[in-house]
């Protein structure tokens, strides 16, 4: 069964049934029991038109849910209206999808959740998990969410901002390894800036394009965490990051500059430098002080305490550092590593083996556990 081929038909199979008359909530179950059925019948028998077939299966199960509802006078004209099993428009709907599901009526929150879910792909489990509340909890939101946009025209977009954060989410949720959602965040963002002359808009590709230049080196054969400055520079993809670079020169000329555009600077400065000591941490610090004008968020100053501790010596980011919670996630581990540069390799070793237990993934637990254990070994000695 080819996945990956189930996942890049859906948005336009959903696109399809809300166009016909479908409302978004009845449409997006009619679709989910279309894809069980395929992914029983498929192996045995593939259709020549997959899209087609989705379309047809997806239909008639709106349709017998509809018959079996109060509302079903309301539908029977849709009954009489079906069309003829056969090949389906070459239309992609993932973006219209994306702007559905981005409607103002929705917290940027919900509208995420429901577009991870809806459009994405990912399964309520795993969307509850990037949100740390119980699966229970998200199902809820997003039956919620659903029901909000149902009966929303499906030419009504929502806001560009948050289709924004949807796809700078879709594509960290690909980039982790968890599900490979990278390439298909970037395709959308690319078809987004085709026909949305934003700079922001250029500015997420830029990052994307940046960010995903060094896939291939951010984790090693067994699976744990390189960080930056032990990344293998000769693997990454210098056709993308010319790429991203170039969008992002783009969109600054335009002097209209959003996070995602300061957020690209910065990966481009580190994409810019032949080794990791030849950074330019000054003006990445520069950077940050913009971002963190942008956006105000205590990440993006946790972020600029380690450039300050690169720009200016680790006592001067660990000062930058003494101004944030402790309760920010990766606080301790930023603090292990700074005060392992000034040399404290005790008290670095006991943050690192701290951070561990608060580590968010198995692999950063992994790697901070390494670190710990790296440093033990050594003040043994």
């Amino acid at each position: 069964m080819n996945e990956a081929l189930l996942r890049s038909l859906t948005p336009s199979v959903l696109g399809i049934l809300v166009r016909r008359g479908a409302d978004f909530a009845a449409a997006e179950d009619a679709v989910q029991d279309a894809l069980v059925e395929a992914v029983r019948v498929w192996p045995d028998e593939r259709p020549g038109d997959p899209k087609g077939w989705l379309v047809t299966v997806a239909w008639r199960r709106f349709l017998d849910a509809t018959r079996a509802e109060a509302a079903r006078r309301r539908r029977e004209d849709l009954v009489d209206e079906e069309p003829a099993p056969g090949p389906a428009r070459a239309v992609d709907d993932t973006l219209q999808l994306y702007f559905l599901c981005a409607h103002p009526s929705l917290t940027p929150s919900s509208a995420v959740a429901l577009t991870l879910r809806a459009v994405g792909g990912l399964t309520t489990r795993q969307i509850a998990r990037a949100y740390l509340v119980p699966e229970a909890t998200m199902a809820q939101r997003i039956s919620r969410a659903k029901r909000t946009v149902s009966g929303v025209p499906f030419d009504q977009p929502g806001d560009v901002a948050t289709v924004l954060r949807v796809l700078y989410l879709v594509f960290n949720e690909g980039y982790s390894g968890d599900v490979d959602l990278a390439s298909e965040a970037i395709r959308l963002t690319r078809q987004l800036a085709a026909t949305i002359g934003h700079p922001e808009v250029a500015g997420l590709l830029a990052l994307m394009l940046l960010h995903h230049a060094r896939r291939a080196t951010r984790t090693a054969s067994d699976g744990g965490l390189v960080p930056l400055a032990e990344q293998d520079r000769g693997r990454w993809d210098t056709g993308a990051i010319a790429e991203g670079v170039e969008i992002l020169q783009g969109a600054l000329a335009r002097d209209r500059l959003g996070e995602f555009q300061a957020q690209a600077a910065i990966a481009a400065l580190h994409a810019d430098a032949p080794t990791a000591a030849e950074t330019d941490w000054v003006q990445i610090v520069e950077w940050y002080d913009e971002l963190a004008g942008l956006t105000d968020s205590p990440v993006v100053r946790l972020n600029r305490a380690v450039a300050v501790g690169e720009a200016d010596g680790p006592r001067a980011g660990l000062t930058e550092l003494a101004a944030l919670s402790d309760t920010l996630p990766r606080h301790t581990a930023v603090a292990a590593y700074l005060h392992e540069r000034d040399g404290d390799l005790t008290k670095a070793a006991r943050l690192y083996a701290e951070a561990a237990h608060k580590a968010p993934t198995l692999a950063e637990r992994d790697h901070l556990t390494r670190q710990a254990a790296r440093l033990n070994a050594g003040l043994r000695r």
